[in-house]
């Protein structure tokens, strides 16, 4: 599994001009990517990953969303495993299908749930527009 992950003071998801998902921050904006051979168990390494890894700064100390209680926007993007490297077309083999993705982006939201998060999410496969303040700006990639 692959995430981008993004520091936020705000995100949000609206499909068809309707609002689906939303948090104030301070928060994680989160794309998920499954690839072919991702697992749940994968799903929930992830999640405890994105529940603890430190991210925030005081001034004092660095603080996980664990720490802060702060909210994530879970949002699936298969294209986080498009390949462009040859010619001018990316390719999506390594993106994982919708009925194999799907549950695994959901084990990762209800692993989050379950370790107590405030998550918030897009709607799978939909046509999704993404707005955020990057806070920072400040953006890693996971990989699981």
């Amino acid at each position: 599994m692959r995430a981008v992950v993004q520091r936020v003071a705000e995100a949000a998801v609206t499909v068809d001009g309707e609002t689906v998902g939303a948090i104030e921050g301070p928060g994680l904006c989160v794309l998920v990517g499954v690839t072919h051979d991702d697992t749940p168990e994968k799903a929930a390494q992830l999640a405890r990953k994105l529940w603890s890894v430190r991210l925030f700064d005081n001034g004092e100390t660095e603080l996980s969303c664990s720490d802060l209680n702060a909210p994530l926007l879970v949002i699936s993007q298969f294209t986080l495993y498009g390949d462009a490297r040859k010619g001018r077309r990316p390719t999506w083999n390594a993106a994982a299908p919708g009925p194999l993705a799907e549950p695994l982006v959901d084990a990762v939201v209800a692993e989050l749930r379950a370790l107590g998060a405030t998550v918030e999410t897009g709607r799978f496969g939909a046509d999704m527009k993404v707005s955020m303040v990057n806070d920072g700006p400040f953006t890693i990639l996971l990989e699981i």
